[in-house]
């Protein structure tokens, strides 16, 4: 039988990291539950065999029923009517059998029902259900805003809200509006307090907003009168179950049609006050953006995984001149690129996820207890790699997942632009990624402190530290030649102390650093398993050396001055 995850041999390879082990002793707390709960682990290696038998179950449903639904799904879509949102039927199918299968509310603890799951095998299922159907993904991993309420709200709301998503209730997270799109700052859904009641009501439109008549909704408002920007918004939680809020309509997209993308109307809609008033977008949307961040790289690199295979799948029977066209050198090396993308962008995820996890599961250990200096010092260190390493990794993959996207339908000729072809919804369905929870020019913007700090310098280094058997010494010298490149580009630009030419160049200075960071993480991967990951470490080096180098050249040869050719002039 066809399994998504057992076919991808990559993933048993980054499940088995040694970080691992002490991640999974963190998230277990040594493992205490063994005694409260029958399904919780008794040890490491039983943690690690739980994931692995999790992850076949969905790389089984994905393989048999959501991707033979995908395209159904593509076609019909879903409906609204009298302000109510009805999924496509085999939209339903897939939720019911991943609620079956109790896939809701991985990553939550066992409190509340979920299966305390940490963020590495967690995101293994978003980019299993990614290259099932990206659309579907939306619907299913927004059980991640669950996280959110996890972190901030308070325990009453907890009990009542977490339970619910661990049984299939569904979720979103409203946060752009007609007038407010990357500009959170500009949201004006009003939230009002009622004395009396002890009630807050909210009022407003929101647009945009991914499976927009969900059960639970985190909602940015703007509860202080008067005011204009960040410092006025909290963060609510409401309920469907109350009423209030009515769907307007389904945005008409070009890709992702199976997950409804809404208008919401919302009038007099009760809602609960999560954390602290005024903290809603300071706190609490960018710790929700971060981890939906890391959902849209898993999405990406489904979407790697799919567009490539497709393409593989093509290029071996479709022949051309009396052979098949894969043994075209110019059709060989766009299938080779495209594998080199995807292993890079996904062990680039699953590095960051391992950030994620050490930060995150260190903080929540410090709510029941005081972390010692050396945790305190550990959990700083992971959250400032995490906040470093998700927009390069969201930037980077998003853009490999258009490209690959793109070379997929080329591999195909002509009979890629037709809609009987999969890789057609493939280049529509991925032209998202690179859009929503912010575009790359602003996963650039927050990675670019980044690139000034040192912190991907250091990280480099660090990884150049690293022993790699005899055969791979070529390939850490030339990353060790482009991180030169990189340094001097680096003080080149920050030496100028000018600020527009920062922002000029800080696209091709984030992307060096992907380039590096990527290829030193398949270097460690061909190290420890060459026969799955050394065609892709010489193939994605030596094209990150082309674009250092590309880069290098630019910015090196473009002065100041130069950039007045590209301002543009704005008529008084």
């Amino acid at each position: 039988m066809a399994n998504f995850y057992t076919d991808t041999p990559q993933f048993r390879h980054h499940l088995q990291h040694p970080l691992m082990k002490r991640i999974v002793e963190l998230k277990e707390r040594n493992y205490a539950d063994k005694e409260k709960y029958d399904y919780a682990p008794m040890d490491f290696e039983d943690a690690m065999d739980s994931y692995d038998k999790v992850l076949e179950v969905v790389g089984e449903i994905c393989a048999d029923i959501i991707e033979p639904n995908a395209e159904e799904v593509d076609h019909s879509g879903p409906t609204v009517e009298n302000g109510r949102v009805t999924y496509a039927a085999p939209t339903q199918q897939n939720l019911d059998a991943l609620n079956k299968a109790e896939l809701m509310g991985m990553g939550l603890s066992r409190r509340f029902g979920g299966l305390n799951f940490p963020m590495v095998p967690y995101m293994m299922s978003a980019d299993i259900v990614s290259r099932a159907d990206a659309s579907f993904q939306n619907i299913w991993m927004l059980q991640d805003c669950g996280e959110t309420i996890y972190e901030f709200a308070e325990d009453e709301q907890k009990e009542r809200f977490l339970p619910r998503i661990v049984q299939g209730e569904t979720m979103s997270m409203d946060l752009t509006e007609p007038d407010a799109g990357s500009d959170l700052q500009a949201v004006m859904l009003k939230a009002s307090y009622n004395e009396e009641e002890k009630q807050w009501y909210l009022n407003g439109v929101k647009r945009f907003i991914t499976n927009g008549d969900a059960d639970i909704h985190l909602v940015l408002a703007r509860s202080e009168e008067g005011t204009k920007d960040a410092r006025g918004l909290s963060m609510f939680v409401y309920d469907k179950k109350n009423g209030g809020v009515n769907v307007r309509r389904i945005e008409n997209k070009m890709g992702i049609k199976g997950a409804p993308t809404c208008e919401l109307v919302f009038k007099n809609a009760k809602a609960e006050l999560v954390g602290t008033r005024r903290m809603g977008l300071i706190k609490y949307v960018m710790s929700l953006m971060n981890g939906a961040r890391l959902g849209i790289i898993a999405q990406s690199v489904g979407l790697c995984e799919a567009a490539v295979r497709e393409a593989n799948s093509y290029a071996l029977e479709r022949r051309q001149f009396g052979k098949a066209i894969i043994e075209f050198p110019p059709v060989y090396e766009m299938l080779a690129t495209m594998r080199a993308k995807t292993d890079a962008s996904r062990t680039m995820l699953y590095e960051t996820c391992r950030f994620v996890d050490m930060y995150k599961t260190l903080e929540d250990i410090g709510r029941e207890r005081k972390l010692t200096p050396e945790e305190r010092d550990e959990m700083k260190r992971y959250s400032r790699l995490a906040d470093a390493f998700t927009p390069l990794g969201k930037a980077m993959s998003s853009e490999y997942a258009n490209q690959n996207a793109y070379d997929a339908i080329q591999v195909h000729g002509g009979s890629g632009y037709m809609k009987d072809y999969k890789c057609e919804r493939l280049y529509r369905d991925a032209r998202i990624t690179n859009i929503y929870e912010g575009t790359t020019q602003l996963q650039v913007v927050a990675a670019i402190r980044h690139v000034t700090t040192g912190t991907y310098l250091q990280r480099i280094k660090e990884y150049e530290a690293i022993p790699v058997t005899p055969e791979l010494e070529q390939l850490k010298r030339v990353l060790k030649q482009m991180a030169e490149m990189y340094e001097k580009l680096v003080e080149l630009v920050t030496n100028q102390k000018e600020e527009d030419y920062l922002d000029f160049h800080a696209r091709r200075l984030v992307e060096c650093a992907g380039h590096l960071v990527m290829g030193h993480l398949l270097l460690q991967d061909a190290n420890k398993d060459a026969a799955l990951f050394r065609r892709s470490a010489e193939v994605y080096i030596h094209y990150g050396e082309v674009e250092v180098v590309k880069n290098y050249n630019f910015i090196t040869r473009l002065g100041i001055e130069d950039m007045a050719y590209y301002k543009p002039t704005i008529a008084e």
